[in-house]
């Protein structure tokens, strides 16, 4: 039976790269590690009086080529090896597109469904003041992610300027533009997302035009990819939610998914469309497939329903080993999350740059600087697969490791 721990999984991918490129032992040792690992309790005051503790954490994993970088989450489903696992992503994440960061993660076990907006501030501050000695704008730059926003980020900001004595806007990325974020940061993933679909289809010599896409998650980053991919003349035919999809083999108008999502809390129920289970978007014969809610959704159970041409991980770890072989064994093309959302991350340090210089970007060469990025990294990771008939995830990992061993060889080990 197929592990679906997060941790194993990374490690695995890991393993397989390192042993394709032959790298250092001393090194791959160093790099199956985490640097440092923090598991805080977050005592919160609740609106009724009464107190609850949740869990948090706050994962390092290499800092070799520059501060950690990272988002934070607030979810149920968080744990030490799930958070180990997306800071060892975040690590090649960075490193594939070039940006000088190491990887890290953090986040607190809890469902906010239900929780007062005074309650998350509190939980969020408490939470930050006890991460405070790992994080800085040199030190570790934490982020959005799963269950939390520009919001929640500004929170975490004021919480360390206070307690440092002065604002320090780059402490954070992803927070309001009006306390030092960066234009285009709130639909930079799924924007980024949707470059690397363009290039893989333009490698594959599929004309966008009515390509047809579906999309499971529409959050955040699969809601933005939607409309994105959807400007770009795809056919949305399927988008879902933690409670159900909908289907139209004719394509979905993603601003009128979202507006029913808004009046009523998920998008199933949407006229007009038929309604289907988060099972069924995943086998639906399509084009492009695009997993952008949690990890190991394609597995050992469900990758033979699969019929997608192409699978752009949106998500972190949506696919599990022996389902990533079975797919490149049948030849779809996967876009493997490190690269296929790395946009985030790379608007990230867009955001932090400014912030340092105190000097700030329009929209438009936010936008302009990432498809470079983004269309560089892809060709690069396509290149070295055809080259050596690596598969995309190998390639994409045996660029970022080579680049971090690289840094561990000059920089030395000390003592």
């Amino acid at each position: 039976m197929e592990s679906l721990n997060p941790w194993e999984a990374a490690l695995e991918y890991f393993d397989e790269a390192a042993d394709l490129m032959r790298l250092d032992p001393a090194i791959h040792e160093v790099l199956r590690r985490t640097k440092r690992s923090l598991i805080v309790s977050v005592p919160v005051r609740l609106d009724s009086g009464t107190v609850a503790v949740f869990t948090g954490y706050r994962v390092h994993h290499d800092v070799t080529r520059g501060p950690a970088k990272g988002g934070i989450r607030y979810h149920p489903g968080v744990s030490l090896d799930d958070v180990k696992a997306l800071a060892m992503a975040m690590t090649w994440k960075c490193a594939v597109v070039n940006v000088p960061y190491g990887g890290a993660k953090g986040g607190i076990a809890v469902d906010t469904n239900g929780m007062s907006r005074g309650e998350i501030e509190r939980m969020t501050r408490r939470f930050a003041s006890e991460i405070l000695p790992f994080i800085g704008p040199g030190r570790d730059i934490p982020a959005p992610d799963l269950n939390t926003d520009e919001q929640i980020m500004a929170w975490i900001m004021d919480t360390y300027s206070v307690n440092v004595g002065y604002s320090v806007p780059g402490v954070v990325t992803g927070k309001p533009v009006s306390i030092g974020g960066s234009e285009g940061r709130a639909e930079a993933t799924g924007r980024g997302v949707m470059y690397q679909i363009l290039s893989a289809l333009k490698t594959r010599g599929t004309i966008v035009d009515d390509v047809s896409v579906a999309v499971q998650g529409f959050g955040k980053v699969g809601g933005s990819v939607a409309r994105l991919l959807h400007e770009q003349g795809c056919r949305i035919v399927a988008v879902s939610d933690v409670k159900g999809g909908v289907l139209n083999e004719r394509g979905l108008d993603p601003d009128a998914v979202e507006r029913h999502r808004r009046a009523t809390g998920s998008v199933t129920g949407l006229p007009g469309a038929d309604t289907i289970s988060n099972a069924e978007l995943l086998a639906l014969d399509v084009e492009v497939l695009i997993p952008a809610a949690l990890q190991g959704v394609l597995n050992e159970s469900n990758v033979d329903a699969v019929r997608a041409r192409v699978v752009a991980e949106a998500a972190n770890g949506p696919t599990t080993p022996i389902a990533d072989r079975a797919l490149n064994e049948r030849g779809v093309l996967i876009i493997p999350d490190v690269m296929a959302n790395a946009g985030g991350v790379v608007v990230s340090y867009f955001e932090w740059v400014q912030d340092l210089q105190a000097f700030f970007w329009t929209e438009e060469e936010v936008k302009a600087r990432l498809r470079q990025i983004m269309e560089r990294a892809f060709l690069d990771v396509f290149g070295m697969a055809r080259a050596k008939g690596y598969t995309m995830r190998q390639a994409a990992t045996i660029i970022a490791v080579s680049r971090v061993a690289e840094a561990w060889r000059v920089r030395g080990l000390y003592p």
